[in-house]
């Protein structure tokens, strides 16, 4: 079984990040590049600001085609601002639990209010599957 583990010890540190300013098409691009399905955005200081997943990307594409606008616009136009995040040194069982809870699959860590790493639906899952081959059979 599963049990408390440090969420420092499994997330991605040094996460990819996008500037709220940037084009839409620069993010589209970076998340294609690094076969990633989200990427945080920041402001001019490095501080997280939001957000942008591929259905964030979509919703934008779509947007601007049911609308017949030529620009698709700014990653800020489209990210998630409201972001839960979670602490560098947070429990990872509860990470997975909230995350599963609200439908999330990545959630940014912060150490004092500074990004860090990101933790995402496939660190949780190697999470499990390296206890699975760990578990001793009693």
């Amino acid at each position: 079984m599963l049990h408390s583990v440090d969420l420092s010890d499994y997330m991605v540190q040094g996460p990819i990040t996008i500037l709220a300013e940037a084009d839409l098409f620069d993010a589209i691009h970076m998340i294609i590049d690094n076969r990633i399905s989200g990427i945080c955005v920041v402001d001019e200081h490095d501080d997280l600001v939001g957000l942008l997943s591929e259905i964030d990307c979509l919703r934008a594409i779509l947007a601007v085609t049911y609308n017949e606008h030529g620009d698709v616009g700014k990653v800020g136009d489209y990210m998630t601002k409201e972001v839960d995040y979670c602490d560098l040194h947070a429990d990872l069982v509860d990470i997975a639990d909230d995350m599963v809870k609200k439908g999330h699959r990545r959630r940014p860590v912060l150490d004092h209010g500074k990004l860090v790493g990101q933790v995402t639906c496939r660190q949780l899952l190697r999470v499990v599957s390296e206890f699975n081959q760990n578990a001793v059979v009693v």
